[in-house]
């Protein structure tokens, strides 16, 4: 094994309060520290914990493609695991969730001969399911990136919860600081429109950064989608349209009856609806 080392660590999305024990003693112990995170308060206490830390947010560009700045980040921290230094590289939520760099460093640097490992963190999802009140195990649930799940045609089950990541940037492969176009946002929702209809309640989600601030969390119907509030970071949330249907067959393979099973109903079923709200 060569010498130097690779930790991925997260630091969650609401600031410093959702950093693990094992994640920070990774940053505090590391010899050089690289970090990608959304808001200054954050990057304070990094470089407090360790002073040797670095943003890796330089290798964004206007109008470049993203996957040019992740390549970009990948060979920054790769340079100093091969400088022989323990390297720690931090991303905001869970570090392997929507993180191309971090899973694509580990492999490189362990492919390379080095020791690599990532820890886990708390990631959005996590925050939306216990901002919406939503337990994935109650129907199922799919997660798909926006641009994904339509260029590739996913497959889904309506009958399923549905959870569509950066619908703000939807067929947008570039970065840009002066905003994204909506027109790819009324293609996806066109194309939902057919399994799920126009008046489908959805929930437009962000999770909090700061304790202080609730979720923004907007319920409209899913032809209304385009005209509400929706950034870069924003998710949406799409409740089931119908009930799963037990199969006959498999139940009596497994020896249940249809009034075995326990019903299940969201919040958007029973007809709670979460507080909607303009913080941020």
């Amino acid at each position: 094994m060569n010498k130097g080392s690779l930790t991925v660590v997260g630091t969650g999305i609401r600031l410093i309060g959702q950093v693990t024990h094992e994640a920070r003693l990774a940053i505090e112990q590391a010899e050089k520290v690289l970090y990608l995170v959304t808001d200054p308060v954050t990057e304070i206490w990094i470089k407090q914990l360790n002073p040797t830390a670095e943003s890796l947010s330089s290798s964004y560009e206007d109008n470049k493609p993203r996957i040019d700045a992740y390549v970009a980040m990948i060979e920054r921290v790769l340079g100093f695991v091969r400088d022989g230094l323990d390297v720690c590289a931090i991303f905001y939520g869970h570090p392997g969730v929507f993180v191309y760099p971090s899973h694509e460093a580990v492999r490189l640097a362990r492919t390379e001969g080095y020791s690599a490992s990532m820890f886990p963190g708390i990631s959005a999802e996590d925050c939306l399911f216990a901002d919406l009140g939503i337990d994935p195990a109650r129907s199922g649930c799919q997660s798909f990136e926006a641009t994904d799940f339509l260029v590739h045609r996913r497959k889904f089950d309506s009958t399923s919860s549905l959870i569509l990541w950066q619908i703000g940037v939807v067929g947008d492969l570039g970065y840009k600081r002066s905003g994204y176009s909506r027109r790819g946002l009324h293609v996806l929702v066109r194309y939902l429109e057919q399994y799920y209809g126009a008046d489908h309640e959805t929930a437009i989600y962000e999770a909090p950064i700061y304790a202080i601030c609730d979720p923004f969390i907007q319920e409209v119907p899913l032809a209304k989608v385009p005209e509400a509030h929706v950034s870069p970071i924003s998710t949406l949330y799409i409740p089931p349209k119908d009930a799963g249907v037990p199969d006959e067959e498999m139940l009596e393979q497994l020896g249940l009856a249809s009034s075995d099973l326990y019903v299940k109903k969201g919040c958007w079923e029973t007809g709670h609806s979460v507080a909607k709200t303009d913080s941020r």
